[in-house]
């Protein structure tokens, strides 16, 4: 449902900024880079199976780690908040059918849902696959359903507000890009955490199709959907939409229930685990206990500021702000991994507190805030511009500076002494 809200974004105070062709331009042209940066990044996990918080000591340092880990812990406990708003309003629409309007509160239904997702969350990444697995087929269901409806009887609303407009290709366009890219930038960032748990034995091309193949189906569908349902309705918030274009309470209800299912789905496996093991590590509380506080800080992320029925600015804006510094991070682990240190790393030494990735690494960390300082430039763009910058700043500064650095050894200048 966020996917959905952020193709409805396109939709600004009840008019359509992109049109259908710039609409599935920028989705696709954002998922390839999407899929190729997955691809990329999963391989240490897959390889060695270490997760995204070990990962990190390589390029960052055991106490450097604290920063990075935070930077991507904290978009996805929003996201949480967010993807749980969406859902609470979902329940809500049920609850009001249900009682015929006597009970009428959001807030209430997100926190009850909430509460339920911390409980499901508890038995790990077990139930998180069985989830994944049944909601994927509901969900995808629910939204051919709505497609055909939006096709059928709105076939003129959608030629007049949305396929047949001028649009744009100019900045707004590529800012849409950076939007549809930048809601996975979290996701990809920690690939090792879903690699690590695949079988063995899987090839780089596979895993490579295992990426792209439903991103494209799932992802590019979901965008164009949300972007139409938005266009004939003029309100951003999925829920509120579908209740409208679906003028029927029986097809409401289901549909909200798949909008509940859909959050539960997302928020387990690409919101919940990344922010888990970042408080694990930090506050050395049991697994049960992580996923509890992660739970209880998605409540107070505010998601009502960011998605509402008018439109979704401050969720994109939020998307923009968080992946001036995700871009940085993700240029610098593949840069290390492939680059510096041609896949060759000592896996032991990353769990050694007085080994040689103790401390922080002064390099990873000044190569990511001139990344992010830089992204800032044009927040539009954030995401690629910080991905370029800090790319080169690191491979410079682990060339030319800090020459008795630790972080050297093991990599292509560890002779620069």
């Amino acid at each position: 449902m966020g996917n959905m809200t952020l193709g409805a974004s396109i939709v600004v105070a009840g008019a359509a900024t992109l049109n259908i062709v710039q609409t599935i331009a920028a989705a696709i042209i954002s998922i390839l880079i999407i899929s190729v940066v997955f691809a990329l990044n999963d391989r240490m996990g897959y390889k060695e199976g270490v997760p995204y918080v070990i990962q990190l000591r390589m390029s960052f340092g055991i106490k450097g780690t604290v920063i990075s880990a935070l930077l991507r812990a904290v978009p996805a406990i929003i996201w949480y908040g967010v993807q749980s708003w969406i859902g609470g309003t979902a329940l809500n629409e049920i609850m009001k059918i249900a009682t015929n309007g006597a009970f009428d509160n959001t807030a209430v239904c997100f926190v009850l849902l909430v509460l339920v997702q911390i409980i499901l969350s508890w038995y790990g990444f077990k139930a998180i696959k069985w989830i994944e697995t049944t909601a994927s087929i509901v969900i995808m269901g629910a939204m051919i359903y709505v497609f055909i409806i939006l096709v059928t009887s709105y076939g003129s609303e959608l030629v007049n507000e949305w396929i047949s407009i001028d649009g744009t290709w100019g900045l707004p366009f590529f800012g849409y890009i950076m939007v549809f890219l930048g809601n996975y930038a979290a996701i990809f960032l920690n690939a090792s955490d879903f690699s690590r748990e695949l079988e063995s034995g899987i090839s780089d091309g596979k895993r490579s199709l295992l990426y792209f193949s439903p991103i494209v189906i799932a992802y590019g569908f979901i965008l164009i959907v949300g972007a139409m349902v938005a266009s004939v309705t003029g309100v951003t918030n999925p829920p509120t939409a579908l209740a409208m274009v679906i003028d029927n309470n029986f097809i409401t209800v289901g549909i909200s229930v798949f909008i509940v299912i859909a959050t539960i789905a997302t928020n387990m496996v690409a919101n919940i685990i990344a922010p888990t093991y970042v408080i694990s590590l930090f506050t050395k509380a049991k697994y049960k206990v992580a996923v509890s506080i992660t739970g209880l800080l998605a409540m107070g992320a505010f998601p009502w500021l960011l998605v509402q029925d008018s439109n979704s600015s401050g969720l994109d804006m939020f998307i923009k702000v968080y992946s001036a510094f995700l871009g940085p991070i993700v240029a610098i682990l593949l840069i290390d991994y492939y680059v510096l240190r041609k896949q060759k790393i000592d896996i032991m030494e990353l769990y050694q507190k007085d080994g040689r990735f103790a401390g922080y690494n002064p390099t990873a960390m000044l190569a990511m805030f001139i990344g992010a300082a830089f992204a800032f430039i044009n927040v539009d763009l954030a995401w690629v511009i910080g991905f370029v910058v800090a790319s080169i700043a690191f491979v410079l500064l682990s060339k030319f500076s800090f020459k008795d650095s630790r972080f050297k050894e093991g990599t292509i200048f560890s002779e620069t002494k």
